[in-house]
This record gives C-alpha cells, sequence and structure tokens, in this order.
C-alpha cells in the first residue's frame, strides 16, 4: 500500500473532530511548543474539535485535558476517557479491581523481566490505571516480537510506541476507546466526520479503514511502516508537530 501525501489530496469538508496521538505527533523532540496551540485553536475556530488519544497515564493526560485546548482526551490507549468538563475518568475497559488488576500486571511484567533483565519500569507507570508501561529504548524489532508473543501466551495484549511500551487487556486498544468515546460524547457524528492522527504502533487501530475511513500519519510513522498491518490513508511531509500544522493548515485554509 502506497501513502498518500496529504499536500495532494483534498480532505472531506464534513470533519468536525481530529483524534489525535501526543508523543512524536503534537510534540517536537518530547515538548509541546506555542505552534501546537495555534493548530489547535485554528482548528476549533474552524468548527473542528481537538481530542487527544495518547498512551500515556492516567496522571498524565488528566493534566494535558486541563492545560490545552481540547474537546476531551483517551489514555493508556484507550483505557480511559477524561471529558472536556471532568476530572475524573471513565473506564472504557471492563475492570471490576484495579488493585488486583494492577498486581496482575505487575506479575506478568516480573516474567517478562526475567526473560529480559535490563526492561525498565516507565516512570509514569505508578501514574496508570488499566495498563503497566516499560521503556521501549533500546529494544530491537525481533525483541519487541517476542515481547509480544510471551503476553499473548499469558492472554495479555502488547503494543509499543516511541516512547513506552504496554502490558493490556487484549480487547484495549485506541480504535475501540475512540468508538464508545465517540458514541456517548458525540452522538450526532459518524466516522466519517473523523479524521485520526498518530505516528507510531500503538496507533495502528486508528488506521483502520473499515473503522476511520480517514486517517492521517504525520511523516515519522514512515520508520514503522513495515510492522503495520494498518496504514494511514494520507502522510504529511513534516514529521511530529510540524506534520499536525501542515494538517491544521490544510483544513483551515479557507476559514475566513
Amino acid at each position: 500500500m502506497t501513502l498518500k501525501p496529504l499536500s495532494t489530496v483534498t480532505l472531506p469538508s464534513n470533519l468536525r473532530l481530529i483524534a489525535s496521538d501526543v508523543d512524536g505527533t503534537l510534540t517536537e523532540g518530547g515538548k509541546f511548543s506555542p505552534k501546537l496551540i495555534t493548530a489547535i485553536e485554528s482548528l476549533t475556530q474552524a468548527g473542528i474539535e481537538v481530542i487527544l488519544i495518547t498512551g500515556r497515564s492516567a496522571g498524565w493526560v488528566q493534566a494535558l485535558n486541563n492545560y490545552l485546548p481540547v474537546s476531551g482526551a483517551i489514555a493508556e490507549n484507550g483505557g480511559l476517557f477524561y471529558g472536556s468538563k471532568n476530572d475524573s475518568p471513565e473506564l472504557l475497559v471492563s475492570v471490576s479491581d484495579l488493585s488486583e488488576h494492577r498486581q496482575q500486571l505487575a506479575e506478568v511484567f516480573k516474567r517478562l523481566k526475567y526473560q529480559f533483565p535490563d526492561l525498565k519500569e516507565s516512570t509514569d507507570n505508578r501514574f496508570r490505571l488499566t495498563d503497566w508501561t516499560f521503556d521501549v529504548g533500546g529494544l530491537s524489532p525481533s525483541q519487541l516480537q517476542t515481547l509480544a508473543e510471551m503476553c499473548h501466551e499469558q492472554d495479555w495484549g502488547f503494543t509499543y510506541s516511541t516512547v513506552q511500551c504496554h502490558i493490556k487487556p487484549q480487547t484495549q486498544d485506541k480504535a475501540t476507546g475512540l468508538l464508545k468515546v465517540l458514541s456517548q460524547y458525540f452522538p450526532k457524528l459518524s466516522t466519517e466526520n473523523i479524521l485520526t492522527v498518530g505516528d507510531s504502533p500503538n496507533d495502528e487501530s486508528l488506521f483502520n479503514p473499515e473503522k476511520f475511513p480517514y486517517s492521517v500519519g504525520v511523516a515519522n510513522i514512515l520508520h514503522y511502516t513495515e510492522y503495520l498491518n494498518y496504514k494511514p490513508t494520507y502522510v504529511t511531509i513534516a514529521e511530529e508537530v510540524n506534520g499536525f500544522c501542515e494538517l491544521a493548515e490544510l483544513l483551515t485554509k479557507n476559514t475566513p
């Protein structure tokens, strides 16, 4: 599948919501910049809301939701949702006992670490509810595949991004979480009104055309396309937040 350059296409005029990944998509060198705020505000003025959909922890995402001009935020790869006016998260996965769930995740990590003793728990893992993370740095594609297989053998899911690896329930992914949020909080919108944006393997479910017909990868997604079953419909010229700004400019260029 050949990715279509975003600059060569005309996006539908009925787009009303962008669901965007954060790290590597809205950041530049791991940081937010004024250009991001400007881009989100320009989209809002054009009648296009933005929600975040990230692998970052519940604790981190609560703060992002409060400080960025967005209409909500999904944390932990579809694990929970913060509405724009709500500091309390809504679980998007079925977990009857969070304490027991965290203990089970810790046991899975312990087994992984037995085979890969250099695995390092992520610094934000303590702020998580539904998944368990460790740093992706230093892991080769073959090692990541082995880790995924080990998790699947124990009836757990696994994914990774540019910064972290995630142990999670098998049914937990960004697409499933986003569809639940759309149904409850944006019932007037169809998937034809939604554009999904991402940059790494944990965004893959957002690129499934049967669920989301319009998706964009910022240019750094090209580092991972050989590992993706689903690829974005379009790709930007620029990487990271500059790619997101490229998208925002295209969607707002005819806005008064």
